[in-house]
């Protein structure tokens, strides 16, 4: 994966490769509300995510997820707070999330990167 200095450097980029949708997260649903597209857990793939840290504000801390859905045809970018601002929900695109960070953590990158 690369490496950027800033949460709007990673940005710009995944824009430059395709990620143009603006995604959020409401509850048990990632959406593009520009195309009024609501993804469950089953509909989008997570492809790269980065993590950012302020130096000195904590709602500075927050992760990048480059997301693409084949059955939606649409690819964008969602930033998620962590730590102290982070969603505590269980629910399962939360989960989803989650557990991609935690396993490329531990088993690192199985994607090729550009």
């Amino acid at each position: 994966m690369k490496n950027y200095e800033t949460l709007v450097d990673a940005l710009n980029d995944l824009n430059k490769r395709g990620y143009t949708a603006n995604l959020s997260m409401d509850g048990n649903t990632i959406d593009d509300k520009s195309a009024d597209v609501h993804m469950g857990a089953e509909d989008f793939e997570i492809d790269e995510f980065y993590r950012f840290e302020g130096a000195s504000n904590p709602s500075d801390m927050s992760i990048l997820y480059a997301i693409s859905s084949p059955k939606y045809n649409l690819k964008g970018a969602l930033v998620n707070a962590y730590g102290t601002y982070a969603d505590d929900s269980d629910s399962a695109v939360q989960a989803k999330l989650h557990h991609y960070q935690v396993s490329k953590n531990l088993h690192g990158s199985d994607r090729p990167t550009a």
